[in-house]
């Protein structure tokens, strides 16, 4: 894998991208910071679009002093890091009123430009949004591709232990995975855990320096960073924004207030509940994860990884394939009051897809109860459920729960 060029490695937008470009007059891609995006929208149509950064300083000050110079002419334009100049949009809203072209202007920005203050043009019904994570396992090899979602989803449950073991793939270990995560340059540049940590630590020390201090003005720099480790101590559990302020010696407002910082930059993640509620109380808190667990465990001083991190694994390639997909899925968790608990619903088609990670080598029938608790209580709209755990087997715990190697489907 290492002998790959992380530049050339397809990615898993990109026949979303080609699509949504041929329909809409502005594609927006936003995702982290070192996803990858320069790298795919340069390579679209090279010598057919003019590119332009705003990382380049001349053409940043273009942007905010004439943007209507910058978007003129008829030919396609790239805008990379936009978010830099959120003004740049209100030109790019007159230059498609004036003339509606499909694919006119392809956008990137790394930070979510719905969730920022500082944009008041969403280019409502000109633009389409797509977001660039961080590499699937599968991009990582080569594939262009995420997880086994959309084959899970339209192959009959029955079905699914052959079109499983019909995979052709070899067992990997998942903490491996957890430590190099997905960003381009340390998973497939980087061979040595000491250069990966290198990498790890100047991309967190420009998000603070700089990314940050475009989004908001953020002086205490080191309170941020104690609150960012906190997080990453949390992955998986519920956000109690009065718990972790006491932990970190922060007020509950100000927590928020860097949480959603946090979330517009893509870094953290927020998991929200699957609600509809049949017979059983449910909890509707949202849960706390990470954009990149190389990242997450870096920032919590790089401790072992834990089954919160497998969660986290399988919860990025779902996001990542979710977010690609033209149909849109929505992904949340199940949890009641009295303690049942299943990590992923995948609700598509109008069905749910329960899925339990248990980062065990030999799952138990106990293991399924949830699973089957779950179904219990959706009834016909629930699919089978899926249990993914760190063993080399593809088996029925139950005649409703199968369990399966996660390598299988990631």
């Amino acid at each position: 894998m290492h002998a790959m060029d992380a530049h050339t490695l397809p990615r898993l937008v990109t026949p979303a991208l080609a699509k949504r470009l041929s329909v809409m007059p502005a594609l927006i891609v936003t995702g982290p910071r070192q996803a990858g995006k320069s790298t795919l929208v340069q390579r679209l149509a090279p010598g057919k679009r003019h590119y332009r950064s705003l990382d380049d300083l001349d053409v940043l000050d273009a942007a905010r002093r004439d943007p209507e110079a910058l978007v003129g002419g008829r030919e396609p334009v790239t805008l990379d890091e936009v978010q830099r100049a959120p003004e740049l949009l209100h030109a790019v809203k007159r230059a498609i009123d004036r003339e509606r072209t499909p694919g006119r202007f392809l956008l990137t920005g790394s930070a979510n430009l719905l969730m920022m203050r500082q944009v008041s043009e969403s280019l409502a019904g000109r633009a389409s949004y797509l977001t660039l994570w961080p590499m699937t396992r599968r991009e990582q090899r080569g594939e262009g591709r995420g997880g086994s979602w959309e084959e899970l989803l339209a192959t009959p449950d029955a079905e699914w232990p052959d079109l499983l073991a019909a995979r052709p793939d070899e067992p990997e270990d998942w903490r491996t995975l957890a430590r190099r995560g997905g960003f381009p340059t340390p998973t497939i540049e980087m061979r040595h855990a000491d250069d990966r940590a290198i990498w790890f630590d100047g991309y967190v020390r420009t998000y603070l320096e700089r990314d940050l201090q475009e989004l908001a003005s953020i002086s205490a720099l080191p309170d941020f960073r104690r609150l960012m480790r906190a997080a990453c101590l949390r992955l998986g559990q519920l956000i109690n924004q009065t718990e972790l302020g006491r932990d970190v010696s922060l007020p509950q407002p100000t927590v928020h207030r860097w949480l959603n910082l946090l979330e517009t930059s893509y870094l953290l993640l927020r998991l929200p509940a699957y609600a509809v509620n049949r017979t059983k109380r449910l909890i509707k808190s949202p849960k706390l994860y990470w954009g990149d667990t190389g990242v997450a465990l870096h920032l919590a001083g790089g401790p072992e990884p834990g089954g919160a991190h497998l969660e986290n694994l399988v919860l990025h390639d779902l996001i990542a394939w979710r977010d690609a997909r033209l149909e849109r899925a929505e992904l949340g968790y199940w949890r009641t009051a009295t303690g049942e608990e299943v990590d992923f619903v995948i609700e598509a088609a109008d069905r749910l897809l329960p899925i339990e990670i248990k980062a065990a080598a030999r799952p138990r029938l106990g293991d399924a109860a949830h699973l089957r608790s779950f179904r219990s209580e959706y009834g016909k709209q629930a699919r089978t459920g899926l249990l993914l755990h760190t063993g080399n087997t593809i088996e029925w715990l139950a005649p409703d729960v199968l369990a399966a190697p996660w390598w299988r489907v990631l």
